[in-house]
């Protein structure tokens, strides 16, 4: 489905799973803000070639009176959109960078947990050859290593700022038994803050000093989101024009969610199409 009517000079682009993983691609206007006349463009897929067949039946001039596109980092988007939208400027939404390094974090959190557990299992085991009861060491907060390990996801997706007392608490005592866990979130709130520069040009050598420093860490997973943050640099720093993000589209796709959970499911994707078209085009 296109909508050529509905084109504005910001646009962003985003796929969703209807139902039983089948995904399709939306094309939206941000003037619209998630209500009528937002929706531009509905496309089966997300195969690049697949979109600009449909993006360019849209006429050239409207498709060239579009300055800005957000989106996320996915390659095949940052194609189909570059092809269909000539003058357009790619933005990589922020929150999905942001995303990438505190999934890094999370990873090394991760496997620290699967360490402690297997650690544990040895000594348990241990203790059973034995003939000896195993005592779980506990903190003064009541945790145990690895549950101190599990409970301390949501504590490092967070500023410190916006801790409650028992996270404070169960910080210190991660940070205690973990300097390399301390070090790798202080590493993501470094790169947090680089989206707080006003500066496009400080933006670029703040994040090149970061990619720097990441290197020195030798953290594998740091590394990993680093040369995907560096691929992926000048899109990224194409934010700091209009300071823009994906929001509206990320609101669009969640009022698809919910109306998807309402309707129990998708079982006919033709009709579920028209109603999207009648309430958002």
């Amino acid at each position: 489905m296109i909508f050529p009517e509905n084109i504005g000079d910001q646009l962003s682009i985003d796929e969703l799973s209807f139902s039983q993983g089948e995904l399709y691609t939306f094309v939206t206007n941000k003037n619209g803000k998630s209500k009528k006349n937002t929706l531009v463009a509905s496309i089966r897929g997300t195969k690049a070639a697949d979109i600009m067949t449909v993006l360019q039946r849209i006429p050239l001039t409207s498709r060239e009176k579009v300055t800005e596109i957000t989106l996320d980092m996915a390659k095949n988007m940052q194609a189909a959109a570059k092809g269909s939208f000539p003058c357009s400027s790619l933005v990589t939404d922020r929150f999905h960078v942001v995303k990438l390094v505190i999934d890094a974090l999370q990873h090394v959190r991760i496997k620290l947990r699967w360490d402690a557990l297997d650690k544990e299992n040895e000594a348990i085991a241990l203790a059973k050859e034995k003939g000896e009861k195993y005592i779980q060491k506990l903190f003064s907060n009541g945790d145990s290593l690895r549950k101190l390990l599990a409970r301390s996801r949501f504590i490092l997706a967070k500023e410190s700022s916006k801790w409650t007392e028992n996270q404070s608490i169960r910080a210190g005592i991660l940070f205690k038994e973990y300097p390399e866990i301390e070090q790798a979130y202080n590493h993501v709130l470094t790169f947090r803050n680089i989206y707080e520069c006003k500066c496009k040009s400080k933006a670029r050598k703040n994040f090149e000093q970061w990619i720097e420093k990441t290197q020195d860490m030798d953290i594998k997973e740091f590394n990993i989101a680093a040369r995907s943050i560096q691929y992926h640099l000048d899109n990224i720093l194409n934010f700091f024009d209009n300071r823009n993000t994906n929001a509206f589209a990320e609101s669009f796709n969640s009022k698809i969610k919910l109306f998807r959970a309402n309707s129990r499911g998708v079982k006919d994707t033709s009709f579920f199409l028209f109603r999207i078209a009648t309430l958002f085009a």
